[in-house]
């Protein structure tokens, strides 16, 4: 390969696209670029631009003709003065180009999803005008509704749970100090005495716990008689 860079004639936009394309082919600093290897680059395909006879040619021969100028420019002795640097101003030309195409494809894609949109025009708002014919009757049970519509939504008072929960447990040592004190006077008792004055459910399982506690620890007895269940003081050993 001798090196030589081709391109596609018809992919260059102008001479400013074509530039950035011998900038970005030789890999030169668009900030700090080697007009004279550039500029033999450009003349070479401004050649074959001019025998395809292009509509834009001109301007890439206006671009070769600033080329021209700025590489002249460069090869004149400097003056005492320092000025500004002939290829500043291509080099800002490149800048923005460069922005300008590389958003391209952004908005290229934005302006094709735009196309397989519908929008509708918005419609005039037009005042609805309401009028009420409801008597007084209506409105009253209409009221009513909304009420009770609100009770049934409320939790259910405290009073609704009375008898089910809320009861202090019975404490078992308390039903058996009971129990005991019973034995001490009478020596025996039937036992559906001991649940005579209960009034909850706990305060029944408590006096169950308590007799069964007193005949574990041999300190009760119970026996069925013809007078039914009793419980005797004091119990065989274990």
């Amino acid at each position: 390969m001798d090196g030589t860079i081709t391109f596609k004639l018809d992919s260059f936009e102008g001479p400013l696209d074509l530039l950035l394309q011998l900038v970005s082919a030789n890999r030169v600093d668009i900030m700090d670029i080697p007009v004279a290897l550039i500029l033999e680059q450009y003349l070479a395909v401004l050649d074959r631009i001019l025998q395809e006879n292009l509509e834009n040619a001109c301007d890439f021969v206006a671009m070769a003709a600033r080329l021209v100028y700025i590489k002249t420019r460069l090869l004149l002795p400097k003056p005492e003065k320092e000025e500004e640097d002939p290829r500043a101003s291509l080099t800002q030309s490149l800048l923005v180009y460069k922005k300008v195409k590389d958003a391209a494809p952004f908005f290229s894609q934005k302006i094709q999803a735009g196309r397989d949109c519908f929008t509708k025009t918005p419609e005039p708002l037009r005042a609805a005008v309401i009028q009420y014919r409801h008597k007084p009757d209506d409105l009253c049970r209409a009221a009513k509704n909304v009420l009770e519509r609100a009770r049934r939504k409320m939790p259910p008072s405290v009073s609704a749970f009375d008898g089910i929960v809320g009861f202090e447990p019975a404490p078992v040592e308390e039903k058996i100090a009971r129990i005991l004190d019973m034995l001490s006077v009478q020596g025996s008792v039937a036992a559906r005495s001991l649940y005579r004055q209960v009034h909850s459910r706990s305060e029944l399982v408590a006096v169950f716990l308590a007799l069964l506690e007193l005949m574990a620890n041999h300190r009760v007895s119970v026996e069925d008689t013809p007078d039914g269940v009793m419980v005797f003081e004091g119990g065989e050993e274990p």
